[in-house]
């Protein structure tokens, strides 16, 4: 049984985790996996040419993205990345309250947040892997 979606040859293999583990970052165009544990979408846009159950998502967090204004200005420029993140984190920030939930699934088991960007290193879910990972 496959669980594998359409797109352009990536693999789970370029997951990328947080050093314990429990946190993975995942393209959405990469296959579902069993290992993934929650599946959280963290984009404000629904990634195109996805289908609803092809996803399999748990969550659609859609309140965690960056605002639209700071996801305009960091246009995927990997030399914005460290200023990009210094301003999400400050988002993030503002938004505690809207993240115990996923702290709480965090201390349960795996999560994968899913993304759509092109580049796996310089993206929201990314970042927000690693605001998440912070004691």
């Amino acid at each position: 049984m496959s669980n594998h979606t359409s797109g352009g040859g990536h693999h789970p293999r370029h997951a990328h985790h947080t050093g314990d583990g429990r946190i993975q970052v995942k393209r959405v165009y990469d296959g579902v996996s069993a290992a993934d544990g929650r599946r959280v979408l963290v984009d404000r846009i629904w990634p195109r040419g996805v289908r609803k159950e092809a996803l399999q998502l748990d969550d659609w967090r859609k309140d965690l993205a960056p605002s639209p204004g700071l996801r305009a200005w960091f246009a995927h420029d990997p030399a914005r990345w460290e200023e990009f993140r210094r301003r999400y984190f400050a988002e993030l920030d503002a938004r505690a309250d809207n993240l115990a939930d996923l702290r709480a699934l965090v201390r349960r088991g795996r999560i994968t947040l899913l993304y759509a960007a092109r580049d796996t290193e310089h993206n929201n879910a990314v970042a927000l892997r690693d605001y998440l990972s912070r004691p």
